[in-house]
């Protein structure tokens, strides 16, 4: 298979350049959960291992099954229909690379890095997720420092290990890249930083606010509708639209996702909801 015939495989990615918001939420790590995702239309998920364990093992498993053989059959294409993700759990600053390479190793195509604070921080994320190349080399900067390992990401691509290394590169700033640095705004110094940021390191795809642990610094946790940090989350988003950074909502509802769209929100992490309409029917015809 040549290269040219290779389609767009993250649909995240695609539907940010086709200037559509890219809409995900974050999943845990139940095998169900994951073949119930797969066919959803969600453009990607992102698995948590920050707030829950870091397996690989469970990882690999998830991943795998949110592959359907008669889902690439039908819609004829290797680009899954739902895009695997992971959020891992250190901080920004504590580096920890080789949480990254697993990831990518397993075939993620992005990494969410939490309370990234730094330009240093942001410049170690987008490194851990580049392989090396020379000074001389085009869009060398980040540096990569991704160690070689491709075997089990190539193959669950669908591609040969030499095609994925053309497409295992961080995308905005290798157009062709599949992959997608997302970081995480979640301090006020995070947020007085972040010019800096997305003006010094390029290979930063997505931004995306925690706004809890905005809240939390702010001294009103979980208080989203309180003034200071809701100046707080339209500081970010102002920066990201000044740099052309897709900024994305964590917690995106019914409620609000319509004024998350028109603010211009780009990348919403939608809240499934649990049901109980059949228990509560149940309930009140039974006189309970």
């Amino acid at each position: 298979m040549a290269d040219i015939d290779i389609p767009r495989l993250n649909g995240v990615i695609h539907s940010l350049e086709q200037g559509k918001p890219a809409l995900c939420m974050f999943a845990g790590q139940d095998i169900d959960e994951a073949m119930a995702l797969s066919a959803s239309a969600y453009d990607g998920i992102v698995v948590e291992m920050e707030h829950k364990p870091y397996d690989v093992r469970v990882m690999r498993d998830y991943f795998q099954y949110m592959l359907s053989r008669r889902q690439i059959v039908d819609r004829g294409t290797l680009a899954p229909a739902v895009t695997p993700m992971v959020r891992i759990p250190p901080n920004g600053g504590e580096g920890n690379q080789f949480l990254a390479k697993q990831a990518l190793d397993c075939g993620a195509y992005g990494v969410v890095w939490p309370h990234v604070s730094t330009v240093e921080d942001a410049r170690n994320a987008v490194s851990a997720c580049r392989y090396p190349r020379l000074p001389s080399a085009p869009l060398y900067d980040p540096p990569g420092v991704r160690g070689d390992g491709p075997t089990f990401a190539a193959r669950y691509w669908g591609l040969t290990q030499q095609e994925y290394y053309k497409r295992a590169d961080v995308w905005p700033l290798n157009p062709d890249g599949e992959l997608l640095v997302i970081i995480m705004v979640e301090e006020v110094r995070a947020i007085e930083n972040l010019p800096r940021m997305l003006e010094e390191v390029p290979g930063i795809g997505v931004v995306l606010i925690g706004e809890g642990d905005l809240s939390q610094e702010l001294g009103f946790p979980r208080q989203y509708d309180h003034p200071a940090v809701l100046e707080g989350i339209a500081r970010v988003l102002s920066i990201c639209k000044e740099f052309g950074v897709p900024c994305g909502h964590p917690h995106a509802t019914a409620q609000n996702v319509d004024r998350l769209l028109n603010e211009g929100f780009r990348f919403l992490m939608l809240a499934p909801v649990t049901s109980y309409g059949a228990l509560d029917t149940a309930r009140q015809l039974a006189g309970r």
